[in-house]
């Protein structure tokens, strides 16, 4: 048994019979698409997919201020620059 991360799921047979009803009906969740009741892909609406790539470059931003918080700092006057 495969664990399914969506509350929402259809099989790749009823996506193809009804594509625009299955994105209508999902609205902005993920939907796993089921190939022999086993998860083959997750369906995203744009909005949703770009939400989750800014979310991923916010955790990078993160990530890197992070690592250069600790490094060596040099101190410089305005004036100067």
């Amino acid at each position: 048994m495969e664990k399914i991360f969506s509350e929402l799921s259809v099989s790749v047979g009823e996506l193809k019979r009804n594509f625009s009803g299955v994105i209508k009906q999902a609205d902005d969740e993920a939907v796993a698409i089921l190939n022999h009741n086993r998860p083959e892909a997750y369906l995203l609406s744009a909005r949703h997919y770009e939400q989750l790539l800014s979310y991923v470059e916010d955790l990078e931003d993160e990530k890197l201020v992070r690592e250069r918080s600790n490094g060596v700092f040099i101190e410089v006057n305005i004036d100067d620059l």
